[in-house]
């Protein structure tokens, strides 16, 4: 089980959780496509997200 997974697990949320390193197949971008708009999930050289249109 995954850090994030057990984390979601104790606060016992029933969110869908994701490994950000997956999403990006161990890089770091990845496109993400929600009603015909692309949006690219970046993450830094510091560890943050940024997610942008």
């Amino acid at each position: 089980m995954t850090i994030a997974a057990q984390i979601a697990e104790a606060l016992e949320v029933q969110l869908p959780c994701y490994d950000a390193e997956k999403l990006t197949n161990q890089g770091s971008l990845a496109h993400i496509v929600l009603k015909d708009q692309v949006y690219t999930l970046r993450i830094t050289r510091a560890g943050k997200l940024i997610l942008t249109k």
